[in-house]
C-alpha cells in the first residue's frame, strides 16, 4: 500500500528554549526566515505525502496560523502591490494539513495513537518536529528514502545514522539482528537512552515509516517514567512482526537543543545565495 500520509508530533513544551517558547511554539522558530516546521512539511510533501496530521498541545494553537491566511497582512500587501511578499505569505503547502490536540503529555507514542483514525489502516510516515533534515541536490528527501525501504521490506522502518556515543546516549539505539543491504538492517529492538553497554552506534533520529499495526501495539506498550515511547512500541512490533533500521543520507539538525538550532541557522544562511557571501565575511571577523 502506498505511503501517502504523515504525522508530525509537535506537542512538547520546548522548555530548553524558554522564555521564547512561552509565547511561540519551538517548531515555529525561524531558520533564517523560514519556520523550522515548514522545512519538515516540505520534506514530507517532496516525499509524495498527500495528507499530514500535526499533533499539537492546547498551548500551541499558534502552529495552526502558519497554515491559515493572514487576512490583514494580505490586504496590506495587495494595497501596496507587493506581489513577492504576498506569494511568500500565501505559499501553497502541497498537502492537506489537519490537526489533533494532545491534552496530556504522556509520551510520543500516545501522540501517534491520536492519529489512528487519520491513518485509517494505511501505513504512514512520522517526522518529529525537533529534527530538520538537509539533503544535497539530487538526493531524495529522508522520508522518501524511508518509504522506499518500507516498500522493499514491508516492515516498520526507523530512520538512523551512525553517531558518537555521546549523541547515542540521548536517543534510541538499535539492537541489530542482521544486515539486509548496505543501508537496511533488521532489528530486534531499540534501547531508549541507554545507560549501560551500547548495543550498536546505529541511532534513531526522528524519522519513521510505520504500518497501521503500530496502533494496536501502542495500546499495550507499558509506560516508562509515566510515558509511552514510540521506540518501546517499535521494539514490541519488531519481536511480533518485523522492523528495520534504514541509514539515511542527510545532514540532520536537532533543533530541540540550542546548539543544533544555531548550527541549522548558520549553515542554512551559508547556503542562501543572497546572504552567504556577506555572512561568511562576518563570521570570519569573529574572534
Amino acid at each position: 500500500m502506498k505511503v501517502r500520509k504523515a504525522v508530525i508530533p509537535c506537542a512538547g513544551f520546548g522548555t530548553r528554549f524558554l522564555p521564547v517558547t512561552k509565547v511561540l511554539a519551538k517548531e515555529l522558530l525561524p531558520i533564517v526566515d523560514t519556520p523550522a516546521l515548514t522545512y519538515i512539511v516540505d520534506e514530507a510533501v517532496k516525499s509524495g505525502i498527500e495528507e499530514i496530521m500535526i499533533v499539537i498541545s492546547p498551548q500551541k494553537e499558534d502552529i495552526r496560523r502558519l497554515f491559515e491566511p493572514n487576512e490583514p497582512l494580505n490586504a496590506r500587501l495587495k494595497e501596496v502591490g507587493d506581489e513577492y511578499s504576498y506569494s511568500l505569505a500565501n505559499k501553497e503547502v502541497g498537502a492537506k494539513v489537519s490537526f489533533v490536540v494532545q491534552e496530556k503529555m504522556d509520551g510520543n507514542a500516545n501522540a501517534i495513537y491520536l492519529c489512528k483514525e487519520f491513518a485509517n489502516g494505511e501505513p504512514f510516515a512520522v517526522l518529529f518536529g525537533d529534527d530538520v533534515m538537509y539533503t544535497e541536490e539530487g538526493v531524495f528527501p529522508v522520508t522518501k528514502q524511508l518509504i522506499d525501504a518500507y516498500e522493499k521490506t514491508g516492515g516498520a522502518i526507523v530512520g538512523c545514522q551512525h553517531t558518537s556515543e555521546e549523541v547515542a546516549r540521548r536517543c534510541g539505539v538499535m539492537i541489530v539482528e542482521k544486515q539486509v543491504d548496505e543501508k537496511i538492517t533488521k532489528i530486534s529492538g531499540i534501547i531508549e537512552k541507554p545507560t549501560g553497554e551500547m548495543p550498536s552506534n546505529l541511532v534513531s533520529l526522528g524519522r519513521f515509516v510505520l504500518p497501521s499495526d503500530i496502533f494496536d501495539v501502542i495500546e499495550r506498550t507499558p509506560k516508562t517514567n509515566g510515558e509511552v515511547y514510540l521506540t518501546d512500541a517499535i521494539s514490541i512490533l519488531a519481536k511480533e512482526k518485523s522492523a528495520y533500521s534504514c541509514i539515511f543520507d542527510a545532514r540532520r539538525y536537532d533543533i530541540g537543543n540550542k546548539e543544533g538550532y544555531l548550527e541549522a541557522t548558520i549553515e542554512f544562511a551559508l547556503r542562501d545565495d543572497k546572504l552567504k557571501n556577506n555572512f561568511k565575511k562576518y563570521i570570519e571577523t569573529i574572534r
